[in-house]
């Protein structure tokens, strides 16, 4: 059965001290090429129709390293826009901010919640009919990742607060008895 493979890029710097980085566009660190190396493996076997990658550099060199061909680059499918918050802490927010929450707030001067999930929902409109011919690949940012894996299933943008997303790790996207399921999420 065909799935939509998510697949979020390696570490950078800033992932790495946990900065919001949406529009900054940062190399891999080591750890995080070792990381995009590794998801070969987990990769293995897997046949894609269609391979989609966010334009930002993490995002196509962790592709790359992977062993995957990206057919498409898509600007629905890149981080939020952090706005004002760009390379800025959760914990940094807070204490301008403390009642603040990306997944019911947006960010000043970037996306809310309704508009990262708009674009999200135009990219599962273009991707989904791909699957009557095999499955597909994203590869891309954890907000954005997690606002995909909420729409795929029903919920509002604001449900990806739910689902934790690490550095390179393979989320699956499917379906059980006709019903958009996750299959596996947050996986090494």
């Amino acid at each position: 059965m065909s799935e939509i493979v998510l697949i979020r890029h390696g570490e950078t710097t800033w992932s790495a001290s946990h900065r919001h980085t949406s529009y900054t566009d940062l190399e891999l660190t080591p750890d995080g090429e070792r990381q995009a190396r590794a998801l070969a493996g987990v990769l293995l076997g897997r046949r894609f129709v269609k391979v989609i990658s966010s334009p930002r550099v993490r995002a196509l060199r962790t592709a790359q390293l992977a062993g995957l061909t990206v057919d498409a680059t898509d600007d629905d499918l890149a981080e939020w826009n952090y706005g004002a918050y760009e390379g800025r802490t959760t914990v940094d927010i807070h204490s301008d901010r403390a009642d603040w929450n990306i997944w019911t707030d947006g960010c000043p001067g970037g996306e809310s919640p309704e508009q990262v999930g708009e674009r999200v929902d135009l990219l599962l409109a273009r991707v989904t009919p791909l699957l009557e011919r095999g499955s597909v690949g994203l590869v891309g940012h954890a907000h954005s990742l997690r606002v995909v894996g909420a729409r795929w299933i029903g919920l509002p943008p604001s449900g990806g607060g739910k689902l934790r997303l690490d550095t390179a790790t393979v989320s699956v996207l499917g379906y059980e008895h006709g019903r958009e399921v996750i299959l596996r999420w947050n996986g090494g």
